[in-house]
């Protein structure tokens, strides 16, 4: 098995490989991506030279840069590792190096672009000796883990660095937008030094005039103290969604943490509360008027839940009811203080429980995407057996993640990659 380059010609360039065929398909195959991959790092070297200077004099500013001559550097790439000879420059007073050919092939580290997007994709979604392996047996790519690991740390460096700058535009909707839901939650996640602590989730999520779901943004962000940052974030977030969709109603939805609420009550319009958690307070009242009978029990809650969702006031009537209840009888203990937390639940959030009239309005009643993306964005990926964390490593991939599982997102940051490159200064 050989590939070797024939001709090169302004921007075109021709490679020829020779493959021998096999008896097994299997070994056919592997042979196939060895010479592919053969192929590749011929094309990828000839690609990065033709971006390359032809060594003359560099204006940048108001200072001339002269190369120092070609100079020889490994380049890591889909395919292999490839070693270019590039002009380097340098000021005549000295100093620090700059290469142009870097700037536009758009060079992360010592990665081509692909790579860098191949890897930081997987590690978003795998620990880093899962995408060493995946490299290896699926791709033919034997990559060191330190590498692995610094690659994607540097791609998230960049998507957190841009994030407040970089605008992305959502798939284009079949319908018009009437709704934007706001979301968020935390979850616990183990941290090296201080234990369990709580990662943030955010999620903005829009809904055409049926009620359908059409996108949602997703938000992650690494324990913090105070979740300054993190609120900023979803702000801004939050703030373009407004712009995007003037004419939208936004409508914030979470259970009953009070922190949650305070930041939904100045961004949104509307709050609601999950309906799944007010309807799981009524377990106790049943368990009050049926103590003896749990087909019964299940039997009023089946028909009770459905009237908080559909029929107007009904959160009212349950209160008084549960009052009542708890007033009238003699309970047990555990059963009198499960009664008043839901007591107590239902006053703090009778105003946010008017399910009929949201379902009117084709408003969302469930934070269930916001409690999904919870496993999706954190758990998943940052709870696995024997997983530890350090604020900084958790907040990439986290980065990483919610640009990735936001639809659209990752190809438009690639996109902006290539058209605005990677931080490398002269």
């Amino acid at each position: 098995m050989t590939a070797k380059l024939i001709n090169v010609e302004g921007s075109k360039i021709k490679i020829e490989l020779t493959l021998e065929l096999s008896r097994s398909m299997l070994d056919t195959e592997i042979n196939i991506q060895k010479g592919l991959n053969e192929v590749g790092c011929i094309a990828s070297k000839e690609a990065l030279k033709y971006l390359d200077t032809d060594g003359s004099p560099l204006k940048i500013g108001e200072e001339i840069w002269k190369s120092k001559g070609e100079q020889p550097k490994e380049y890591q790439t889909p395919y292999g590792e490839v070693i270019v000879n590039r002009h380097v420059y340098q000021r005549s007073v000295g100093g620090k190096t700059y290469c142009p050919l870097e700037r536009e092939a758009r060079i992360i580290i010592t990665s081509t672009p692909l790579l860098a997007k191949q890897v930081s994709s997987k590690m978003s979604g795998m620990a880093g000796k899962e995408v060493k392996n995946d490299l290896l047996e699926n791709h033919g790519r034997k990559v060191a883990l330190s590498y692995i690991q610094r690659l994607s740390e540097a791609v998230g460096s960049v998507v957190q660095a841009k994030e407040e700058a970089w605008s992305y535009a959502p798939p284009k909707e079949d319908s018009q937008i009437a709704t934007v839901g706001i979301g968020l939650d935390g979850t616990c996640m183990l941290m090296c030094e201080d234990g369990y602590r709580e990662a943030m989730v955010g999620t903005v999520s829009l809904y055409d005039s049926e009620g359908e779901r059409q996108h949602t943004i997703y938000l992650g962000a690494a324990p913090e103290y105070g979740k300054k940052s993190f609120l900023e974030r979803l702000e801004r977030e939050i703030e373009r969604a407004k712009n995007r969709y003037p004419e939208a109603t936004l409508v914030g939805i979470a259970d009953g943490a009070e922190s949650n609420w305070k930041f939904l009550e100045k961004q949104t319009e509307e709050q609601i509360l999950d309906f799944y958690h007010a309807s799981g307070y009524l377990g106790a009242l049943a368990e009050a008027l049926h103590p003896n009978t749990v087909s019964k029990q299940k039997e009023w809650l089946t028909e009770n839940c459905r009237e908080l969702k559909h029929e107007k006031g009904k959160a009212g009537e349950l209160l008084n009811l549960m009052k009542e209840v708890k007033e009238e009888k003699s309970h047990s203990k555990n059963l009198t203080e499960k009664l008043q937390a839901a007591i107590t639940y239902y006053e703090n959030h009778q105003h946010q429980m008017d399910y009929a009239e949201y379902i009117e309005k084709k408003y969302p009643i469930g934070s269930g995407v916001t409690e999904a993306a919870c496993k999706t964005l954190v758990k998943q990926r940052l709870c696995c057996s024997g997983m530890r964390w350090k604020e900084k490593g958790a907040g990439i991939i986290l980065s990483l993640r919610a640009l990735v599982l936001t639809k659209e997102r990752w190809s438009q940051f690639w996109a902006k990659l290539d058209q605005y490159g990677f931080p490398v200064e002269p």
